[in-house]
């Protein structure tokens, strides 16, 4: 499989989030391509022990909600780089919310999953553009930004922007002359970060562990796929393709909002699946 050229030995990479799960994942694999890499994370002691993990890693404790920690943090990671080829969007978290209440969780919701990605890309994407190198942007999302299961509707609201986002980033990137970065939309599947650690204390089976996601995404990014859909042990991508389809449809044929979970149509749902 050939090497994108933009993950090519002595390149640079920033990762924000870095300091746990797919982040730190991701990390360990562009390092052991030959990258430079930079870690990006709130958590200072968690930055600190990952750094202490990862060999010749530039760790910068950075919130990605505030516009001035991301510009900090480009400047660190060029002065210690000279550039930035690869920039992955990553952090991100639900604080819990409800469609009527929990207004402050929303705001620290958009703000970190949104905005975040929002600094990343403004800060960064005009000086890797001047490279006139190729690059990729990397940015999270998630399945609930596309199937919008209830549970967290600010988490779903902020996953659904960012693939809004990263799809016209996408377009624009393509659409300027002579440009040689793509954007890409990274969706996890059932991930055993430590985000669900804290809550389960051992791995799922049908759960992957990070680094499976990490090498996943490079697979994807090979390809050239812009929507690097991942599988888990549990859920196939044909059951994934079954559940968006089923979703796009409430829209199409008029059903309720988030039909897959309204018992009226429960039996029909579970027939879709099972064609």
């Amino acid at each position: 499989m050939s090497t994108h050229p933009a993950l090519a030995t002595g390149n640079a990479a920033v990762i924000t989030g870095g300091a746990d799960g797919i982040g730190l994942a991701a990390a360990k694999t562009l390092l052991e391509r030959g990258l430079q890499v930079c870690i990006a994370d709130i958590d200072a002691e968690k930055l600190d022990a990952a750094a202490a993990e990862l060999d010749g890693v530039l760790a910068v404790t950075t919130d990605v909600s505030d516009l001035a920690s991301v510009q900090d943090l480009k400047e660190r990671a060029y002065t210690a780089f000279g550039q930035v080829d690869v920039l992955m969007n990553n952090a991100g978290a639900g604080f819990g919310t409800r469609s009527w209440e929990d207004q402050d969780n929303w705001r620290k919701t958009i703000e970190l999953n949104l905005f975040g990605v929002i600094n990343g890309v403004q800060t960064f994407l005009p000086s890797m553009l001047e490279q006139g190198t190729p690059g990729l942007v990397i940015n999270t999302g998630s399945k609930q930004g596309i199937t919008n299961p209830p549970g967290d509707p600010a988490y779903n609201t902020s996953k659904a922007a960012v693939r809004a986002l990263t799809e016209h980033l996408q377009h624009d990137l393509r659409s300027t002359e002579g440009c040689k970065i793509s954007a890409h939309l990274l969706v996890p599947g059932f991930t055993y970060t430590g985000i669900i650690r804290q809550w389960i204390e051992e791995k799922p089976d049908g759960a992957w562990w990070p680094d499976q996601v990490a090498a996943f995404m490079l697979e994807s990014l090979e390809r050239g796929d812009f929507y690097i859909l991942c599988p888990d042990n549990d859920v196939t991508r044909d059951m994934d393709n079954r559940r968006m389809a089923w979703t796009m449809d409430d829209l199409v044929e008029n059903r309720p909002a988030l039909s897959r979970w309204h018992p009226d149509y429960a039996s029909a749902f579970e027939d879709f699946m099972n064609r």
